[in-house]
């Protein structure tokens, strides 16, 4: 019996109108039905995206033109009648005009897209070998994948299964591609959109990163890697992929030397992926169903342990220097101390409830919840110093990820979570039962100090000012309160988020004027706050709370001992 083949066109005839064209092409179909599914989400970014609400247009025919009838089952889910034809074509739509790293974007400049905003899956097919050919508008227009190509096909591709496709996104365009080998490897450097961008830094940069990486895991896994990165007006994001990765990035101050920075911390941190969570994963994600959330308790490892490096990784290949990394690290600390959500979500919730929440922020998310980014990487850290103040530095969290690699990353098995816990209480030597339970399981501050004391280090509070409990955002002409902390005066007082701040004590105040005009107070003063809310004008009597620290700094401790500067050097 001749097997199904499964094939997809893509076609751009006018880009201006973000409507890809695409076509399903079965050969061979065995069957009374055919049902299509289409993705919910994207592997990397855990929400629910609904991509089928860009598909329109939807048709099912014979080889010969007939109309095959088909039913909506439901919101991502279409079946055909096929009546016993061996070939079927399904053709149909997709709207394309959200440029992110897991969305579609098509306009007069580029296309770009990602497969599981694009293309259907067969159920019990998705094994399959799948055939992609682009049909771009323009001769000149250039296609950049991983995809290996179609020998003998022009534009033609081949994914070993849907995973593959998913996995493999594709530019289309005049973008500008730059070849380099990095350990004897083949790399592309792909870049759309304009900007000040000097590349030739950037190649040398990203080959330094490439090279730390693979000495800690001994080695590349892979034959060949792409960068894609898109330069926009303001956008920033990272996601992902098994043999590359999509980056997008501001266009403009890339000459400053923190902004540049960034974009490596950025490119260290989606390069890392390819081994923690493309490689070694989850046992939770081992396997993808596209249709549904796929829930775990281990994200804080694998984007916080990525967090935690792609800081490190620039620094260990001399790009910055320690007192970068150092601040980079404080910053975050600062940052996690400034969030209440910290006492409220642990951080295997925060894990388990990426679903509903990281990605669907609201005015109480920074009251409710902890990142699992942003915590995962605190753990990490302290983790990596407990396990180098024990052994002082012969052994660290990169002999975690060894392990890792070797049992579970090389063979793509997927770890449990027992399992990382094993290893890392093997390679540190403590039973680490009471540090989950304090510190994943339960919401008790991070005693940063403890850890930091022996590498020379400490956090250290800011000077204190008066507390109030808001954020301001100065928004067309308007000082508006975007976030409200619980339990502070202003959330007492009935201050809400989008209430407009008009005065202090009769005297107008401004979003940028709020901090200078509270040192003016002193703590427990009553302070008469004007307001809109709702439209309605309202006077509130407040009393400030108690001063306290306005930030938190990672600082060097006075006169370092020995042993503290050895430590330190070791670590970073």
């Amino acid at each position: 019996m001749t097997r199904e083949t499964v094939a997809y066109q893509v076609k751009i005839s006018d880009p201006a109108s973000h409507l890809f064209q695409v076509a399903l092409e079965l050969d061979n179909w065995q069957g009374e039905s055919l049902d299509l599914k289409f993705p919910l989400w994207t592997p990397g970014s855990y929400l629910i995206r609904e991509y089928s609400k860009h598909l329109q247009n939807f048709q099912s025919k014979t080889e010969d033109g007939q109309n095959l009838p088909y039913t909506r089952i439901n919101k991502n889910h279409w079946q055909v009648r096929t009546e016993n034809h061996r070939k079927i074509i399904i053709s149909y739509q997709i709207y394309a005009n959200e440029l992110s790293v897991r969305t579609n974007h098509l306009d007069a400049s580029h296309g770009y897209f990602n497969g599981a905003a694009l293309f259907f899956f067969i159920p019990g097919f998705e094994q399959e070998q799948i055939i992609l050919s682009v049909i771009p508008p323009y001769d000149n227009w250039q296609i950049s994948t991983v995809l290996p190509p179609l020998e003998k096909h022009k534009n033609t591709f081949v994914a070993k299964d849907f995973d593959m496709l998913v996995d493999s996104p594709v530019e289309i365009g005049l973008q500008r591609v730059y070849d380099f080998q990095v350990l004897d490897k083949p790399h592309q450097l792909v870049i759309w959109g304009k900007g000040n961008l000097n590349v030739q830094p950037l190649l040398k940069d990203i080959g330094k990163i490439i090279e730390t990486q693979a000495k800690l895991f001994d080695g590349l896994p892979y034959q060949q890697y792409m960068f894609l990165l898109h330069l926009c007006a303001n956008g920033y994001g990272g996601l992902e992929h098994m043999n590359c990765c999509s980056l997008l990035y501001s266009r403009l101050n890339l000459t400053n030397l923190e902004k540049y920075h960034n974009l490596l911390q950025l490119i260290s941190h989606e390069f890392f992926h390819l081994w923690n969570i493309k490689r070694i994963k989850p046992k939770d994600l081992a396997k993808f169903n596209y249709e549904q959330e796929n829930y775990t308790n281990s994200l804080w490892f694998s984007e916080g342990a990525t967090s935690y490096y792609d800081i490190l990784i620039p620094c260990w290949a001399g790009i910055y220097s320690r007192e970068n990394c150092l601040q980079k690290i404080g910053k975050d600390i600062n940052r996690y101390l400034n969030t209440p959500g910290r006492m409220v979500q642990s951080l295997r919730e925060s894990s388990f409830e990426a679903w509903i929440k990281l990605y669907r922020r609201d005015a109480n998310s920074d009251n409710s919840q902890m990142s699992y980014y942003l915590k995962g990487e605190m753990i990490c850290l302290v983790l990596d110093l407990l396990i180098r103040n024990r052994y002082q530095n012969k052994k660290s969290l990169n002999d975690v990820f060894k392990k890792l690699w070797q049992e579970f990353g090389q063979s793509e098995t997927g770890f449990s979570e027992d399992q990382l816990q094993h290893i890392i209480e093997d390679v540190s030597g403590e039973n680490l039962s009471r540090f989950y339970e304090l510190y994943l399981d339960g919401l008790s501050e991070v005693p940063f100090n403890d850890y930091l004391e022996p590498f020379g280090l400490m956090v250290k509070p800011r000077e204190n000012e008066n507390y109030f409990g808001i954020r301001l955002q100065y928004e067309h002409g308007k000082s508006v309160v975007k976030f409200v902390e619980m339990g502070s005066p202003a959330q007492l007082s009935g201050i809400s988020p989008e209430d407009e701040l008009l005065a202090i004590d009769g005297l107008k105040v401004t979003a940028d004027q709020l901090t200078e005009r509270l040192k003016e107070y002193q703590g427990d003063d009553m302070i008469e706050i004007t307001l809109f809310h709702q439209d309605e004008l309202k006077t509130l009597s407040i009393k400030l709370g108690q001063p306290r620290p306005s930030g938190y700094d990672l600082v060097q401790i006075q006169s370092p001992s020995k042993g503290q500067k050895i430590n330190l050097q070791g670590w970073i």
